[in-house]
């Protein structure tokens, strides 16, 4: 009968020591859950990359990060940026109706100057002079807004042909356009897009959609 009791009280012992260790498990376990929850919590967050012009992924060394878009209609400007610096836009008040042209140092991507010329009611022989004095070596950034072709003669179109352009042979009334090229290229840029003035496909009336366009511009070598 001892005996018995005497098992008992160590069956019982055994079962306290199981369901102590048990809990003592579990309590551990959710302390050192809570303890990771709350060490995740406290890591700092990963601040956004500013790239920029708000460019959408690095440009690689020895290159000019640009983003620009045409004009909205006879609305909106154009608005042209190059390493971060807005170059032409509605806010600097320094575009205007017809060709938007930005001239950027080749080597160094700093602003040499801006112009727009009006070419619905301006004079071609304004802007066919401009042309013409641009300097080797030098970025030429151009942007349509309204319209850009009623005044364009073909030799300002040979003019911005010889700066890289492919489409500007068929820019027509109040087509949208964009285009980056340069004084001396020796082959047709990469950088162009051109959307017609087409009533069926027009997102304003009368005038198409915005172009909008970004890259990475190679640097000029000495």
């Amino acid at each position: 009968m001892v005996k018995v009791k005497a098992i008992l009280k160590l069956g019982l012992l055994i079962s306290l020591l199981l369901v102590a260790l048990f809990t003592f498990q579990r309590l551990t376990f959710t302390d050192l859950n809570l303890f990771v929850r709350s060490m995740s919590s406290q890591q700092p967050t990963a601040k956004p990359i500013n790239l920029k012009c708000g460019l959408s992924r690095p440009c690689p060394a020895k290159h000019f990060a640009f983003k620009m878009n045409s004009g909205a209609a006879s609305i909106v400007g154009p608005k042209i940026c190059v390493e971060d610096n807005i170059l032409m836009s509605g806010v600097k008040n320094n575009v205007g109706r017809g060709l938007n042209i930005a001239l950027v140092n080749g080597s160094t991507g700093i602003l040499i100057k801006t112009a727009y010329f009006d070419m619905w009611a301006g004079d071609i022989k304004l802007l066919i002079k401009f042309l013409k004095s641009i300097e080797q070596g030098t970025l030429v950034m151009m942007a349509t807004f309204d319209d850009s072709s009623t005044k364009l003669n073909e030799e300002a179109r040979k003019l911005i042909g010889d700066l890289g352009s492919s489409s500007i042979s068929a820019v027509k009334f109040r087509d949208n356009w964009i285009f980056v090229g340069g004084k001396g290229i020796k082959r047709k840029s990469p950088f162009e897009q051109h959307i017609k003035n087409k009533a069926d496909t027009n997102k304003y009336e009368g005038w198409p959609e915005v172009l909008e366009m970004e890259g990475c511009i190679p640097m000029k070598q000495s």
